[in-house]
Formats: C-alpha cells, structure tokens, sequence
C-alpha cells in the first residue's frame, strides 16, 4: 500500500521513509495539507499530516470523497481537526498521544534563557565585532519563581530543569502532579501564579475551555519584568493583547515557538513575500521578544517517536486493531 505524507520537512523524510521500508511505499509531500492540496489525495487509502494541517469539514470531506478511511497526524494535538466531520464522515483519525516530552521542555528553557539573558541581541552585535555590554544585563534564575501552567508530562519535564535551577515552583493544572508536588511545587489558583511568578511557561492543550487562557486581564496580572514562555499551542494567548502590553513597555521577555495564525506562515520561507499578518509583523520588531517556528518538538529522539508511532497507527489501522492513539473510530466493520 502506497501511503501519501503530507507536509514533510526535508529532515524528516529519509526518517519516515526508513521506517515505512520493508512494510509500505510512502510518498512524502513538503507541501502541507489544506484545501487546495486535499484534491492529491484522491485515491490514497491512508494519508499522514502534520501538525499545522486543516483538517477542518472541508478537507475531511475532500479527503472522504477520495477514499481516504485513514488520517494518521504526526502531532499530539488535534484542535485543528473537525472530529465529529470526521466521524460522520467515518474517517478514522489517529495522533501520537506521546513523545519525548524533555524535547518541548528544553526549548522552552531555551527560550527563557535566550530572552532573559538577551542572547539573539547579543550574538547579532558580536557579528558586527561589537562587544559592548550596554543592554545584555539579565538575572539569575535562582530563588526566582516559575510558574509552570499545565504540569503534564512536558510541564513536569520544564519543572525538574526549573528545579535545578533552585527556583520556586508554582503551577496550576485541573489535577495536581505527584512528582511535581515532591519536587517542592505548590499548587495555586491561575491569578496567584500569574501575579507571583517571574517566569510564567504554558504547556496546556488548546480547548475550548484553554482558547486564550493568558488573555489582557490574565497579562495584566503578571509582573511588569516577568518573563512569559509558550510552547504549547499559539491560540492560548491573545496575541494581540500581548502586543499592547509589550507597547506599554512590559515584560523582561516573551519567547514564543507558537503563534495563534501560525497556519500558512509557519514551516514555510517567506523571506521573499510581504507577509500581511500585522500582529506578527509587530510582535517581532520587540527586542524583547523572541520569535521561532514550531521547533520545540524538532528533535531527533521526539521526531523518531512520533514517526514510530504513525508507523504503528498504520499497522494498528490494517490489522483492525483499536489504540489510545485513535481519536475517531474505524469504519463499521473495519
């Protein structure tokens, strides 16, 4: 069986074509799966996207029309798929429900850092042969606060490395984590960890219930030189609302890997066009601000985890067999 790929980055295709080899042909595709490309896979069984993927009605529907039964995302998250579609559809939808969570955990410690102690300013002077210090001054983090939002797998991860540091542990999740709470972390209220800590990280899921979680009135409650880290999922904060505050002169730094209308723009090279996002044009001319591209996963160990287990959701989806990782039901019969 032949299986088509969408949105494969260059280092990623010889890994899932090493995977698939022996078992399935696989076809891989750089360009990303959306309305205009869902007309490809007509005729394909089973199809693989990733993580910026639509797979809204539309697309699903598309997809359906063209004998896809099966959708294997290369992601965890799954806000950008229309699942009652899909199972109306009967088009059955699988994700990677884990992968290596120290791979999110550590960019974001990475991006804490680099605002914090002005790395990106700092590496530009020195191109330059200009070695003064004059704006580079940061702060340690020990004895500070991190206020760690979601302390699942990846927020435990970004909680020991915050341990290590010798940093006050603050976090808030709807359950509390054992090993975070014996790593010294006290649970609070959301407004109690905002108001309090000095680096606030987010690391919940995009729902419903979590669309724009830090909004104006959560920004307002955090300290005027705390630093703000997402990872996670764009739509979580209110971009705009963060503009404002970052206007007004707020925050030591703000690093963000993700970006709330990051669909179209992110995974692709846009140095040649003008890009007609005004919020994300004027988030990264802050000097404060640190900006990168969906990268925090982008780690041999996670990439070969989430390849794996698309491997296995194939496999799983031929031999009829049923898994965690599936999010809508097979076709009746299947």
């Amino acid at each position: 069986m032949e299986i088509l790929a969408f949105g494969v980055q260059s280092d990623e295709k010889p890994l899932i074509e090493r995977a698939f080899a022996g078992k399935h042909e696989v076809r891989c595709l750089d360009v990303f799966l959306n309305r205009d490309t869902a007309p490809i896979a007509a005729g394909y069984e089973i199809v693989s996207t990733s993580v910026n993927a639509d797979l809204g009605g539309p697309v699903l529907q598309t997809l359906a029309a063209g004998g896809t039964q099966l959708i294997a995302q290369r992601s965890t998250g799954f806000n950008n798929v229309d699942l009652d579609v899909a199972e109306r559809l009967a088009l059955r939808v699988a994700r990677v429900s884990y992968y290596s969570p120290y791979s999110v955990a550590e960019f974001a410690w990475t991006l804490a850092m680099a605002a914090n102690r002005r790395v990106i300013r700092a590496a530009s002077r020195t191109r330059d042969f200009d070695f003064r210090l004059d704006g580079l001054l940061g702060r340690d983090m020990y004895g500070r606060t991190a206020g760690v939002i979601g302390t699942g797998k990846i927020g435990e991860a970004f909680t020991r490395i915050a341990h290590g540091f010798g940093m006050k542990l603050l976090g808030w999740d709807v359950a509390e984590n054992p090993a975070c709470v014996e790593l010294g972390m006290r649970y609070v209220d959301k407004e109690h960890l905002l108001a309090e800590a000095d680096l606030v990280s987010l690391h919940v899921p995009l729902l419903p219930a979590t669309q724009h979680l830090i909004d104006k009135d959560a920004l307002a409650l955090m300290k005027d030189d705390a630093i703000l880290v997402n990872s996670s999922r764009g739509g979580l904060i209110d971009t705009s609302a963060l503009v404002g505050e970052l206007r007004a002169g707020r925050f030591l730094g703000v690093g963000l890997d993700v970006y709330e209308a990051e669909a179209g723009l992110f995974f692709l090279d846009k140095s040649l066009e003008g890009v007609d996002d005004d919020t994300l044009a004027r988030l990264v001319t802050f000097p404060n601000v640190i900006v990168t591209s969906h990268q925090a996963y982008y780690t041999e160990d996670a990439v070969g985890q989430i390849i794996d287990a698309t491997v296995k959701n194939v496999d799983d989806y031929l031999a009829g067999r049923h898994s965690e990782n599936v999010l809508v039901p097979a076709r009746p019969g299947s």
